[in-house]
């Protein structure tokens, strides 16, 4: 069982030394932006056509941005910033503001998914079914299948997971069971308790013969681990890669983040949701108080979709370098064993990709309910169009509920979300916060009928800049049992509502209009 005391001296190094990577990678590209701007600087003073050359990029610039099919919230803060320093606007804007990241990553991750198709079935009879339902959410379905290219199952069994510490419990069973591999994604591993226990595990079923791969992003890992943690796994027979290593040379893939939390085992079951591999959040320790944190377990051929998401980062990370040159023993066939359980949609989103999926299936859910829709999110820094799809819902008379912190992680973003709440309350939409800590859920439940759990946070950074992936779901248990979640939440929650539709001092107002013009940067 976990132990709640855990403190090494390796731990503490660990932390330490990742720490200092960061700063020094920080350093060296905040450097190398200071030398860029001084260089422009001392030619500007030498050469006046120099300067006009850059006032005109900056303009050109401006222009594309002004011209790109995203929103108004993100095209107005990067043409400010350009506007009052055109050679600082326009570099960091090059280096970190485009999404879409660059052509030589998007040809990689296109070359690994063409060969992945193939592995996803086809649909078509399921989406058939699913039309002719009573009050058929088909068209939530189809547009995941034509934008994402996820199919839909009908023959998979799906269950929901309200406390992180019980989802950990059965994770290990299912882990200890693998026989031919297990495939673990985390935008943050800590080599503590829980994932000490993990890697026993881990450990054990590369000794019993099983393809171990385990994959987590570099700066969600920081101050964690540091890069001695991909040899010490490698001792143990576990593959190990690291998504996106942190550089200390400014590029704009670096923006781009993998937020999933994905474990696959056997191709036959998966987990999702928003923990990640640290004893925050299984309240082993506890730096913001009770951490909420929820999950789902996937059995029976839905955990494909999940199988491709891993095989896809995994291999297009390392470009040439590829790790099966045959992906079909990674996908099983498997029998028909459930029925009747629903509809079940896991499905990714990519900043490689214009179509932002993770943020138009919420709004989907919000401009299809009738009843109710709710949400709970760490982070509430949402886009111009999102906003109008809760107030639209909200003037239909929906029962429009977010759930987000009561304790931050992030004192500045907590900051931003807080300014996004008085513009949703006037219209009737109810804000609450989760007073006994931090609520690290990302899910949605609408009507009683659909459900959302995953990895997608209500921020700019989870909806147009980082990897990420959720399980839409339809007429399952576990779309009653997040309902159930929410109801179990709510008494547990400060309705913060009221503190919102008062009249502000102008400064106030002042101070949270500048926080929703700088939220895209957050």
């Amino acid at each position: 069982m976990i132990q709640t005391k855990f403190k090494t001296v390796e731990s503490k190094a660990y932390v330490k030394n990742g720490a200092l990577r960061l700063l020094f990678v920080g350093a060296a590209i905040v450097a190398e932006i200071a030398y860029m701007m001084y260089v422009m600087g001392e030619f500007s003073a030498i050469h006046p056509w120099v300067s006009a050359g850059i006032s005109i990029l900056a303009f050109i610039v401006a222009l594309i941005i002004y011209g790109r099919h995203e929103n108004s919230a993100m095209k107005m803060v990067w043409m400010l910033l350009i506007i009052a320093v055109p050679p600082f606007g326009a570099f960091m804007y090059l280096l970190t503001g485009l999404t879409g990241t660059t052509h030589a990553m998007r040809r990689r991750f296109i070359s690994v998914d063409n060969r992945l198709q193939p592995y996803l079935p086809d649909d078509a009879p399921v989406l058939q079914a699913l039309e002719n339902t009573e009050q058929s959410p088909v068209g939530q379905f189809r547009y995941v299948r034509n934008m994402s290219g996820f199919p839909v199952y009908n023959n998979s069994h799906i269950e929901f997971f309200p406390d992180t510490l019980d989802i950990l419990e059965r994770m290990k069973t299912d882990l200890r069971a693998a026989k031919q591999f297990i495939f673990l994604e985390y935008y943050a591993i800590e080599d503590r308790t829980v994932f000490s226990e993990i890697h026993e595990i881990l450990r054990e079923r590369v000794q019993a013969g099983v393809d171990v791969r385990l994959f987590y992003d570099d700066i969600g890992s920081v101050f964690f681990i540091d890069k001695d943690f991909v040899r010490k796994m490698e001792q143990d027979g576990i593959k190990c890669r690291i998504f996106n290593p942190m550089l200390p040379l400014a590029n704009v893939f670096m923006n781009n983040r993998d937020h999933r939390k994905i474990t696959v085992i056997d191709g036959i079951i998966a987990y999702t949701g928003g923990f990640n591999m640290a004893d925050e959040y299984f309240n082993i320790t506890s730096p913001y108080g009770h951490w909420k944190d929820t999950g789902v377990r996937l059995e029976g051929e839905a955990a494909r979709s999940m199988t491709y998401m891993f095989l896809e980062t995994w291999n297009a990370i390392r470009g040439k370098n590829l790790e099966d040159p045959d992906f079909a023993p990674l996908f099983p066939e498997l029998p028909p064993v459930f029925s009747d359980c629903g509809y079940i949609q896991p499905y990714g989103d990519s900043p490689l990709t214009f179509e932002h999926v993770a943020e138009n299936v919420y709004m989907n859910l919000l401009n299809g309910a009738k009843k109710y829709c709710w949400f709970t999110t760490p982070y509430l820094i949402i886009t111009d169009e999102m906003v109008r799809s809760f107030l639209l819902a909200a003037g239909r008379g929906v029962d429009i509920r977010i759930i987000t912190p009561g304790i931050p992680d992030k004192r500045m973003v907590y900051q931003v979300t807080r300014s996004s709440y008085r513009t949703l309350v006037r219209h009737g939409i109810r804000i609450f916060e989760y007073t006994p800590g931090f609520c690290h859920a990302k899910q949605c439940v609408c009507d009683d009928e659909l459900a959302v759990c995953g990895t997608i946070n209500l921020d700019y950074r989870s909806l147009y800049h980082h990897f990420e992936d959720g399980v839409l779901m339809y007429g399952c248990q576990a779309v009653h049992d997040i309902k159930a979640d929410f109801d179990h939440l709510l008494p547990q929650c400060k309705e913060v509502t009221e503190l919102y539709t008062h009249h502000v001092p102008l400064p106030a107002r002042i101070w949270e209009t500048i926080l929703r013009i700088l939220a895209p940067l957050f």
